[in-house]
């Protein structure tokens, strides 16, 4: 599969933007995957989203499995792709299930396969079994591209990095940061990292929470080449109505912005919300500590 032109608005870039502060309402929106995956999502919502991915450029449309074939039909013919998402929302399901599910979806006319990686195979250290998980996709995938959603709030930095390289190895097309299903989603310092690692020519998707135009551009900043949001349009005139204001793309406190903020013990397993926890009262910016010692 070639590689994008980074200066080009490619619906496939896997290059982080050079110039974010340089973009326009359009190359945005080319960098978004129009997201619907509500469970109750009826086939007059799958219609009525592509048609806004049609009109405002997105790059495609992503869906539950059982509207590909429906999604695909409205988009046949324009530049507006086709994504579905398998082994979503827990990537528990056997790897021979996933590579099922991805052969059925390609056959319904999916173009892109955002894959739920073995999350506890990833903390437990099964490296084996997840680039097992991953290769079975990539391959049953044939030509399409595969995004591996690693969701980053159940893993330790090191883990991110590890299951960046397993996605690496196995031949996927993108790292991808969260189901949006989880316990929080993606933030500014996990796409960085993911970016760190998987260096310039894999892809990286920011998903899970993205809802303003602001956060969206954080990502963008950080190293994200691809966005997955439900608030595509909100996001893409606010960027049109703001982008010459002032401060636009203002600093944040930086724990706003730390994903130690959104660690919650109800939702996270105790390790890692210590993991979280530690890492909070070991920072400098102790005047906005969510934590006490």
């Amino acid at each position: 599969m070639p590689q994008d032109d980074a200066s080009a608005p490619s619906r496939r870039r896997r290059r982080p933007l050079s110039d974010v502060e340089s973009l326009s309402p359009e190359t945005l929106a080319a960098l978004i995957d129009h997201t619907n995956l509500k469970a109750f999502s009826t086939p007059e919502k799958i219609r009525q989203i592509c048609e806004e991915a049609l009109a405002y450029g997105f790059a495609t449309v992503c869906v539950n499995p059982v509207h590909v074939e429906a999604a695909a039909r409205v988009l046949e013919g324009s530049a507006v792709g086709t994504c579905t998402v398998v082994g979503f929302p827990l990537g528990a399901s056997r790897s021979e299930v996933k590579a099922f599910e991805t052969d059925r979806a390609v056959k319904d006319g999916a173009g892109e396969i955002d894959m739920v990686i073995n999350v506890g195979g990833v903390r437990a250290g099964e490296e084996d079994a997840v680039l097992r998980d991953i290769r079975g996709v990539v391959e049953a995938s044939g030509d399409r591209l595969v995004k591996v959603i690693l969701e980053t709030c159940y893993l330790t930095d090191e883990q991110i990095v590890q299951a960046c390289r397993l996605s690496r190895e196995a031949g996927a097309d993108y790292v991808k940061t969260s189901t949006g299903f989880g316990a929080f989603g993606a933030f500014e310092r996990h796409v960085r990292l993911m970016r760190e690692t998987v260096g310039p020519d894999m892809g990286v998707k920011a998903s899970g929470g993205v809802s303003d135009f602001r956060e969206a551009l954080r990502m963008l900043r950080a190293g994200a080449s691809r966005l997955g949001v439900s608030a595509s349009i909100p996001i893409v005139e606010g960027f049109r109505a703001l982008r010459y204001t002032a401060g636009w793309l203002a600093e944040e406190v930086p724990c706003r912005l730390c994903p130690s903020r959104a660690a919650d013990i109800s939702k996270l397993p105790k390790e890692l919300f210590l993991y979280y926890k530690a890492a909070c009262l070991d920072c400098p910016h102790r005047e906005h500590n969510r934590f006490y010692d």
